[in-house]
């Protein structure tokens, strides 16, 4: 089967070429950085994703026409059906969903223009009411942590922004761990927050507030993460090896992914608790960044706070915290948080300084670019 490199620029484009693809009348989209060789993919390939590589080396992640589609309708069934708003790079797994759930429901989804902006999304949302034999339509979108942060302090002035947000039957919220102040502000601002695990290798989100999606099954192994179901990836595009450990197959056939993430699962609830490779150790203490920053995250003023780790000659290494934007009382912010992650995690585990930057450096996706962050941090 043909792969069709396709520019993420234009959300237009990708969803043009995905209707081909999806319906099995056109060749696949390949989406990122791909090398010229990956020219062919398997039969039945919808979309070939190159993930963003925050925390390791790019790979390109074949997507069946079956696998999106299971994902989209299994979406459907847990939170409703209606019109979707994109607000994400369409070239990405989250933003690529919204365009896939709007094709299987038949609805054109609503595309937020040029690059993301409070007032670019507001005006999106509240042109998308409409209704069908006088029933009102849901509205749906999703976004990443940051894009929330920002639509809700735009809100606290701008009466039209929190009126968006409240609009929404459910914001779909994913990409990396959503602050619980965070999440506290956009329950008190009337917005529908649905917190969304997964990744590129599931098909975008496919365990929602801790809950596998229909026909999605979850299971822990050696503190590991695993996930199975319809919505499962073919594999990596050109590695039979790396495909092969990443996806291991039961006795019985059943394949699994292995997330790379820890996590407990209690009374039929997921909880994530990190990446296991996102790990220091500090004077011969294995520490978790992950839990790290969802500890400093609690505190008030350190939500969009990033956690890295660097270096250190007493320690061996140690961690930093890397807040966005200027503000004052930095030395009772940085106590509370010390005194946050030692009752969370552990004293061995408060970090070592805190340090105001301009803003976080960011990847296409949305995440913060950990890596570039750490090189800073470095120079």
């Amino acid at each position: 089967m043909r792969l069709e490199p396709v520019s993420g620029d234009d959300p237009r484009d990708i969803l043009r070429e995905l209707r081909a693809a999806l319906n099995g009348s056109g060749p696949a989209l390949g989406l990122g950085m791909l090398a010229p060789a990956h020219g062919v993919v398997p039969a039945g390939t919808a979309v070939v994703v190159t993930t963003s590589g925050s925390t390791g080396v790019p790979k390109s992640v074949v997507l069946s026409r079956n696998a999106l589609t299971a994902s989209a309708m299994a979406t459907a069934a847990r939170i409703g059906e209606g019109s979707w708003l994109l607000a994400l790079p369409a070239s990405y797994v989250a933003g690529l969903q919204v365009l896939v759930r709007s094709l299987v429901g038949g609805r054109e989804p609503a595309i937020v223009s040029g690059s993301f902006s409070p007032a670019a999304f507001t005006a999106a949302a509240l042109s998308m009411a409409s209704s069908e034999r006088g029933q009102r339509i849901p509205t749906y979108t999703s976004l990443v942590p940051a894009q929330l942060a920002r639509l809700l302090d735009d809100a606290d002035t701008v009466p039209d922004t929190a009126r968006a947000l409240r609009s929404f039957e459910a914001i779909l919220i994913g990409g990396q761990a959503l602050p619980p102040v965070v999440l506290d502000r956009a329950r008190q601002a009337g917005a529908r927050i649905v917190r969304t695990y997964g990744s590129t290798e599931t098909s975008g989100g496919c365990v929602y507030d801790g809950v596998p999606l229909r026909g999605v099954e979850a299971r822990i192994v050696d503190a590991e993460v695993q996930l199975s179901g319809a919505t499962l990836a073919d594999g990596y595009l050109g590695d039979e090896a790396l495909t092969d450990a990443a996806f291991p197959r039961d006795a019985d056939g059943t394949r699994w992914y292995r997330t790379g993430d820890a996590g407990v699962i209690e009374d039929g609830v997921l909880r994530v608790r990190g990446r296991i490779d996102n790990v220091i150790v500090s004077g011969g203490v294995n520490i978790s960044l992950d839990r790290v920053e969802r500890a400093v995250q609690t505190v008030a003023g350190l939500e969009h706070a990033v956690v890295v780790g660097i270096p250190d000659d007493r320690w061996g290494e140690a961690s930093v915290i890397v807040v966005p934007g200027w503000g004052e009382g930095d030395k009772a912010l940085f106590a509370a948080a010390r005194a946050a992650v030692a009752d969370e995690v552990g004293t061995p585990a408060r970090p070592s300084r805190l340090v105001r930057v301009d803003e976080l450096p960011r990847l296409t996706s949305g995440k913060p670019d950990r890596e570039a962050i750490r090189r800073e941090l470095l120079a």
